[in-house]
């Protein structure tokens, strides 16, 4: 019985200084991981602008498809993915009437404006002229330089165009006027 409680001991013994080896190499791997940490290579990051946008006030004559290309530009710009987050940026642009038809709009439906893309469209039926291409068409064929000087009859010219290709006429509409 005597030679059992000896073994006993030993393997006590035996385990304790198992553990405790096992500790220092676990240490030891430890400080070795921590002293030749492994760099994963990556793109360097492109910080984002941070451009302006001016106010959309919604006067008559603002050119709304000049901001909404600005607009465009400046959430590009700033690397804003999430749709909501283009929304609530462009809606913290919005200035005069346009801002209180905006919030107005959140007020009664919360999410009205699901994507960047509803919240222009909505923005454009609100507060583009209807029938904008037919006036700007108009306006175009009838543009004079005047009094202005060549920037200002320059910058009028192109808005028109603008107006004139984002906002084609549909073929009844144009049908219907021939």
């Amino acid at each position: 019985m005597r030679s059992s409680g000896s073994d006993d001991v030993a393997y006590a013994i035996a385990d304790r200084a198992t553990r405790v080896a096992m500790g220092f190499i676990m240490k030891e791997q430890r400080e070795v991981a921590a002293r030749t940490s492994v760099s994963i290579p990556s793109t360097p990051r492109v910080a984002a602008l941070k451009l302006h946008l001016n106010s959309y006030v919604g006067r008559e004559g603002e050119p709304l498809l000049r901001w909404l290309v600005e607009g465009a530009t400046t959430i590009t710009a700033r690397r804003i993915v999430d749709p909501l987050s283009k929304v609530a940026f462009a809606m913290s642009c919005l200035g005069g009437r346009a801002r209180c038809w905006a919030y107005g709009c959140r007020l009664t439906d919360p999410m009205c404006f699901s994507t960047y893309e509803v919240f222009e469209e909505e923005l454009r039926q609100a507060f583009e002229p209807p029938q904008n291409e037919f006036r700007s068409r108009a306006e175009f064929l009838d543009l004079q330089q005047g009094k202005h000087d060549v920037h200002a009859y320059a910058q009028r010219a192109r808005y028109l165009v603008s107006n004139i290709v984002t906002n084609p006429i549909d073929k009844a509409t144009k049908s219907s006027r021939s």
